[in-house]
């Protein structure tokens, strides 16, 4: 495969749509649209747990693209700075915690998108007093609710969410829905 030329169709503020002109191993030209990201190219994927009751924080929120709610992991525009993520946790959930790992680079939609993540492992101490009620500090494009699942209980949680048509971002069914097919 060999890209040959590539023209915006559209450009807006964040992103752009794109056709790329490209070559297959038999020398057909073929041609893909796909996503552009304009700003940040590298965002953050928040995958934290609260100590000691080990319950994963997910949000639940609303997307324009599918015109409704879905349950995923806390995520932004990183700017290629794995300690942002520590900003997009206390923002969308009100949490502070500790970076306890992070992924290298990783692609999140290659079919579609440009798009490139961090997934940032980060624990939070649920007994210190700021997060005993923590206060979200949400944009006003914002609408997220906090949601608190164990291992256990993320399967059920995530299939009752489908049941009341709240979307499911599939990241969550790699953590919670296959979990007995992982050695």
């Amino acid at each position: 495969m060999k890209k040959i030329n590539e023209k915006v169709l559209y450009e807006g503020q964040w992103l752009s749509v794109r056709e790329t002109i490209y070559q297959n191993d038999k020398g057909k030209e073929l041609s893909w649209e796909c996503v552009h990201r304009k700003r940040s190219t590298v965002g953050v994927v928040i995958v934290a747990r609260l100590v000691p009751s080990k319950r994963f924080i997910l949000i639940k929120q609303y997307r324009p693209a599918i015109d409704g709610y879905i349950i995923a992991l806390p995520a932004g525009l990183g700017f290629n700075d794995p300690n942002h993520a520590l900003v997009e946790l206390k923002e969308e959930t009100g949490y502070i915690g500790k970076i306890v790992d992070v992924s290298p680079v990783l692609k999140t939609g290659a079919s579609l998108i440009n798009d490139n993540a961090r997934v940032i492992y980060i624990e939070v101490d649920e007994n210190l007093p700021e997060n005993r009620n923590p206060i979200q500090d949400l944009e006003d494009a914002e609408d997220i609710q906090v949601c608190l699942v164990t291992k256990e209980e993320g399967k059920d949680f995530l299939l009752g969410q489908i049941e009341q048509d709240t979307h499911v971002a599939a990241n969550l069914w790699y953590i919670f829905g296959i979990n007995q097919w992982i050695i």
